[in-house]
């Protein structure tokens, strides 16, 4: 397990002047207490509970607040069991690997982190998942196939964003895909490492290539980015 993200070369240490503000999004993914230490018997993330300042920073370059949740059934298709081992395969159309229990609305772990705005303070939102036999990562579609928007894409650009900084949990999952699929809808895509945790050396290494292929922008914190006038 990883404590913190690793630098490489493919994140860069200049300073990045993006759009003016009314051009800028901010998106927190999966800010949840379900990926940090605070709930450890579901998906802790190390350090997942360090990333709120970071958020916060990101979101005063920005015009527009995003966010999502997993909101999961503890009925779900994909809860790991005795039988069937975290990450061991899953048989359906929109879902790949079995998961602890995670994220069930009503629960702790479900709520965002403390520091976090509350969840109508947004000015758009997500839940994600919510469907027992569908475990989607991105915040974008449903469906893993990319098929069934959940109105993110369309709602910036209805309101002409730009830029989107994005940080969240976990950078090597939901945060990694959810970044990706702004980028294919041709939005500039600023990913900030210090508003981020991931779960594992070798899954994060491959997010941040990954990313970095796309042409999506990997940073070290808010502190790097400038609004133009």
């Amino acid at each position: 397990m990883a404590k913190s993200i690793d630098k490489s070369a493919v994140v860069t240490t200049a300073v990045v002047s993006i759009g003016p503000r009314h051009t800028v999004a901010s998106f927190d993914v999966d800010a949840q207490n379900c990926f940090t230490p605070v709930c450890p018997d579901e998906l802790p993330v190390p350090a997942g509970n360090e990333i709120v300042t970071e958020l916060n920073q990101q979101a005063e370059l920005a015009q527009y607040r995003l966010g999502s949740k997993d909101a999961h059934s503890p009925h779900a298709v994909w809860v790991a069991d005795q039988s069937h081992p975290p990450l061991s395969p899953v048989k359906g159309k929109n879902v790949d690997v079995y998961w602890p229990l995670h994220a069930v609305p009503g629960t702790k772990g479900f709520t965002l982190i403390e520091g976090l705005p509350e969840v109508t303070a947004y000015d758009f939102f997500v839940w994600k998942g919510v469907e027992p036999d569908m475990h989607p990562y991105g915040a974008c579609y449903h469906d893993l196939a990319d098929t069934k928007t959940t109105g993110v894409i369309e709602y910036l650009l209805v309101n002409k964003v730009k830029t989107v900084l994005v940080g969240g949990l976990a950078l090597d999952y939901c945060v990694k895909t959810t970044a990706l699929q702004l980028a294919k809808a041709n939005f500039q895509v600023i990913v900030n490492l210090a508003a981020c945790r991931g779960i594992a050396e070798n899954s994060i290494s491959e997010a941040l290539n990954d990313m970095h292929q796309a042409g999506i922008l990997l940073i070290k914190s808010a502190a790097q980015v400038k609004n133009s006038q």
